[in-house]
């Protein structure tokens, strides 16, 4: 299928009636207004020829998130999904995902739906596979915006590589180091507005970015109030967000349904990048059986709970989970809320009942599915052309083998010991142990860091069980520093707590272990004490509280990153190679096409369930 035309950006992004401009102090020098109006009444997608006239309009509002720069399709876990047969029993779904096949299927969808629009909740960039991470997203920007995306908020990894690259997502322009990736092209930048309502600059107290954007299209007016999770602070680098503060959901965005409101939109979804956990991974899994909601848990189903009747629905992300469930409001009116998992594997499809009298949605009336981005359809050649570009610029980085496999080394979402990350924390233990290089005796991976599993299947020309430097790098695409750090043995118990604890006591983020180092969780307790402080040792010795042991991590855990604050204590800090670079030359040292590397057997920790 063509793509749509590409949309004038300074036409689309008109200032809303009284909003004044929106800055960041000395972070940002160009940043665009305080909301937003996209007026689409010229014909916006052109997605057919209106015929709403009537009382109420059907407004199609399909959605995705957590795209992390997936352009090409995913591939091993990371591109399946899981089914729910009717008879209780679940199969497993292969070879989902794919912006080829996503902007297939979205542009299919749309066919017969003249009020339809598309947003997004965030981490649409970042963390992303070397086609899109080499070149700073860029790549991903374009393919949003042939997507036809209308909006999205802000999440986390848009952060990752600080506010003024994100402003440049935004706004366009060439990388300040790197420069144009393409000789006579200028990057274009978002044709979409970005929101972060909740992201202010500590000092004004003004926004980042647009807080909200209204879609209008014949009269039909619908708002979008875009806010990432409170959290974020504490999930990336703080050296990117210095003077940035980001505030409370729930306020946030019942702060900007009134300013929606007293303009006359009265129809608002919340772009939210922040998620739930659903009883079931199956991506159609009923999440309001028994009843509504009940089959969700997490921080989504409190914010829902408070977040203002004024807005209509809760479009999430952040878990990377996939629930199209309905959670009651403060006034106990149901309403929708959804997530569309992560990587380009599904899409949510939601119907959006207006009633042109009242200007409101009909909330009796909204239905909502996500729907499996199959790649059983023919992909969009537009998109297909774009890839094999960028591929092309990459290829002479990408294709370079660093190492061998004998199977599939996963990095499954449900473990809480993964393969992938017993093999990664090895690499950082063998980087950093050299006396000169830290002397480190254990290290410890944060399992957010592991991006995707590496496939046995083969990888181009290269053959079945190598491993290029770009799978490589799409299992560790920050390229953070490695560090190595004096911790004392209380301090490394204290840690393990922190991972079932505090604010990771609902969602567990278990640090991925180095051989040697082996402990016991109990999750039949509660907090700190599914740590069984009996079970820690090192090389089969008791861990000792009062000793000091030199450890190997990431910049990012030793500056307390995931709520590891204790981390942050740590001393005489060495800094090494970056994380990718231990990687690679791991499986370099380690495989051959006659003795590839094993699975790892994933023994390290017991888990008590």
């Amino acid at each position: 299928m063509a793509a749509t035309p590409r949309k004038n950006k300074t036409a689309r992004r008109i200032l809303a009636a009284g909003a004044g401009l929106v800055t960041v102090g000395a972070l940002v020098a160009a940043m665009p207004s305080a909301g937003a109006v996209g007026d689409r009444s010229g014909g916006g997608h052109g997605h057919g020829h209106d015929k709403g006239q009537g009382r109420l309009v059907d407004v199609q509002l399909l959605s995705f998130n957590d795209l992390h720069g997936n352009l090409e399709p995913p591939t091993g876990s990371s591109g399946r999904l899981t089914h729910l047969n009717e008879d209780g029993t679940t199969r497993t779904v292969e070879g989902v995902g794919g912006v080829e096949y996503l902007a297939t299927h979205l542009r299919q969808a749309r066919q017969g739906h003249p009020y339809s629009i598309t947003a997004a909740a965030g981490d649409m960039i970042g963390a992303s596979p070397l086609v899109s991470g080499l070149f700073h997203d860029e790549p991903t920007i374009e393919a949003l915006n042939r997507l036809d995306l209308d909006v999205t908020s802000v999440g986390n990894h848009e952060f990752d590589e600080g506010a003024r690259e994100l402003a440049r997502m935004q706004n366009g322009g060439c990388h300040p180091t790197e420069g144009c990736f393409e000789k006579g092209k200028r990057f274009q930048g978002a044709d979409f507005p970005y929101l972060a309502a909740n992201v202010t600059n500590e000092k004004s107290g003004k926004p980042l970015l647009d807080p909200y954007f209204v879609w209008e299209r014949n009269g039909v007016r619908i708002g979008f109030i875009g806010v990432t999770l409170e959290g974020t602070a504490d999930i990336v680098s703080a050296e990117g967000i210095k003077g940035l503060k980001f505030g409370d959901e729930v306020e946030t965005i019942n702060k900007y349904a009134k300013v929606l409101e007293r303009k006359g939109v009265k129809s608002i979804v919340a772009l939210l990048h922040e998620g739930g956990l659903p009883a079931s991974g199956a991506y159609n899994y009923d999440c309001d059986s028994p009843g509504p909601g009940n089959g969700i848990s997490g921080p989504i189903v409190d914010i829902a709970k408070n977040v203002s009747p004024q807005v209509d629905a809760l479009v999430t992300g952040h878990t990377h989970q996939a629930y199209a469930c309905t959670i009651p409001d403060p006034a106990g009116k149901p309403r929708t809320v959804t997530s569309a998992a992560s990587f380009g594997r599904l899409y949510t499809d939601t119907t959006l009942t207006y009633d042109r009298r009242t200007k409101d949605i009909v909330r009796t009336a909204v239905a909502s599915a996500n729907h499996v981005v199959s790649r059983d359809v023919k992909p969009a050649r537009d998109m297909t052309r774009l890839i094999d570009r960028w591929k092309t610029l990459a290829a002479p980085i990408a294709n370079r083998p660093v190492g061998h496999i004998a199977a599939d080394i996963e990095n499954p979402i449900d473990a809480y010991e993964k393969p992938l990350g017993d093999l990664i924390a090895d690499a950082q233990l063998e980087g950093m142990a050299p006396a000169d290089k830290g002397g480190a005796q254990l290290a410890l991976m944060n399992p957010g860091g592991i991006r995707a599993p590496l496939s046995h299947k083969a990888s181009g020309a290269e053959g079945v069980g190598v491993v290029t430097y770009g799978e490589a790098y799409t299992v560790q695409p920050f390229t953070n520093m490695m560090t190595a750090v004096d911790l004392t043995g209380a301090q490394l118990v204290t840690a393990l707590q922190q991972q079932v604890s505090g604010p990771n006591q609902a969602a567990p983020k278990i640090l991925q272990v180095s051989k040697g180092f082996t402990y016991t969780l109990d999750m039949t307790k509660t907090g700190a004490d599914r740590v069984v402080v009996s079970s820690v040792r090192l090389n089969g010795e008791p861990i000792d509280p009062a000793k000091t042991y030199r450890v190997a991590m990431n910049e990012f855990l030793s500056g307390g990153g995931d709520g590891f604050t204790v981390l942050k204590e740590h001393k005489n800090k060495l800094v090494g190679a970056s994380d990718l670079d231990m990687f690679t030359a791991y499986l370099t040292a380690h495989s051959s096409a006659s003795a590839p590397l094993p699975v790892p057997a994933a023994d390290r920790i017991t888990v008590i369930k």
